[in-house]
Order: C-alpha cells, then structure tokens, then sequence
C-alpha cells in the first residue's frame, strides 16, 4: 500500500486542505470539474518558467479566486502588472464569463517545494549532468534547506542504459504511512536524447499535533486549527488481535507456545 497511494491524496482532510474549494449540485459539477482542470493546465503552461508547485480555486456564487503560489511572481505579474490582467482575461473566457479574481502568493523557500525540486532535476537531467551527482546536489541542498528527510526516484533509461530502470536515494525520514506527517510530493518529466525518464521526489518536512492542518498563507510550519479538529488523535495502541499475554515463553515472531 505504501508504494501505491498518493502522499497528498492520502492526507487531504487529515492535513492537507483542498486544492478546489467550492460546492456544485450534480447537474453543474462535471462542468467545474472540467473548469478547475483547464484553469490549471493553463497557467502551467503559460508560465512555465514562473515556477508553480500549486494552484488553490475557491469558488462563490458571484466570482472565482485563483491562488497562484510561484517561486518566481516576477515572472507571473509582468512589467506593470500587465501579464496579471491578461491572464485575467483569459480565466474569465475559461469560466464562461464568469467574474475571476487573481491572488499571487511567493514561495519564499523553493527548495522545499517537491514539484519546484523536481523540476530542476529533471532540467539538470536534459543538460546531461550525471544522474548520480544531479541526485546527490539535490538532497543535499534540500536538506540544507531544513527538509528533515527527502527521497528521490528517477525511472527510464538513467545513464543512457538501453533497459529501463528504477534508481533511488533517500536521506533522513520519511514516513508515508504517518497521517500527521508532512510528506510533500511532486514529480516532473525529464526529455533527454534517449528517451522520457519520470522523476519523483518526496521531501518531509516535520510532524503536525493532532487537530492541526496546513495553511499554505504562512511559510513551512504555518497551520492552523480547522475540520481536523473533530478528528480523534493518531491511535498509538497495538494492532487489532487483543492485548499481548502477561508472562510465559513467547516464540520467535509472536503467538503463543506450542505445549
């Protein structure tokens, strides 16, 4: 199971909040669904270069807000503000005319930002830098950073072999199965001479109490106390089959002895 569910997705509603906040009847929801996915293939591509881990919808009966979050708003607002406005535009041709307010927020700490990290190992990937030294020079400035533990996974043909193949490296902890652990992931596409390779990375960046969750308005360690709330703190008991017998001979990986 570890290897097979999605860090974010496992954790929105426990830490995490929704990236989409917004309520539709059933005639109406596929038609924002559909909405909120273009939005964001959009401004991804628009502004690649921007730097866009995340991008948060919030929606109200009378107008849209888009929170961008980039590491570079420079690059997202344009001299003046003018790229600002004509981004304006174009999200209000999206939504079907609908009024669209644009928020931009900086990244302060980039090299936190597990989609930001992972695209710059792939862009160092397709400038032929060795794969084992790119791995290395990441997780050390992410750990530098303050990162309390950061895996990495490339998949393709690493090192022009001609078979595929998985390389991994990891430092520090990181605990995917922990709830109220913040585990940030993100994954890119390096596009080198001999083919596709997929990129993954996992950074940890600390454990949240129980009832917390993230506000992504603060810098790493911002969150505030929402639904979770209500949520009953991580059980630290055994696991179900009833308590352990007190005294006698115990065999080799649990149980009881053999009379």
């Amino acid at each position: 199971m570890g290897q097979k569910v999605h860090p974010t997705g496992y954790r929105i509603g426990v830490i995490e909040p929704w990236r989409s906040r917004w309520y539709a009847s059933k005639k109406d929801f596929s038609t924002m669904l559909m909405q909120d996915q273009k939005i964001r293939t959009h401004i991804h591509k628009e502004f690649k270069s921007a730097g866009i881990p995340r991008i948060e919808i919030e929606r109200t009966s009378e107008a849209t807000n888009v929170i961008v979050h980039t590491a570079r708003p420079g690059v997202l607002v344009g001299r003046k503000g003018a790229r600002v406005d004509q981004l304006k535009k174009e999200l209000t041709d999206i939504m079907g005319g609908q009024t669209c307010h644009l928020t931009v927020r900086e990244i302060k700490r980039p090299e936190l930002e597990s989609y930001l990290v992972a695209e710059q190992l792939a862009e160092q990937l397709e400038k032929r830098m060795h794969f084992r030294r790119a791995i290395k020079k990441t997780i050390q400035t992410t750990i530098q950073a303050g990162a309390k533990g950061i895996k990495v996974e490339l998949n393709g043909r690493v090192g022009g072999a001609e078979m595929a193949r998985p390389a991994k490296e990891r430092e520090g902890r990181v605990p995917l199965s922990t709830l109220r652990s913040y585990v940030d992931y993100g994954t890119a596409e390096a596009k080198t001479t001999y083919g596709v390779i997929g990129v993954k990375v996992w950074i940890y960046k600390g454990d949240l109490d129980p009832g917390q969750m993230l506000d992504y308005r603060f810098p790493l360690g911002g969150v505030s106390r929402g639904t979770a709330d209500a949520l009953p703190p991580p059980s630290r008991g055994r696991r179900p089959g009833g308590p352990r017998r007190e005294g006698g001979p115990r065999r080799e990986g649990g149980g009881a002895p053999r009379q």
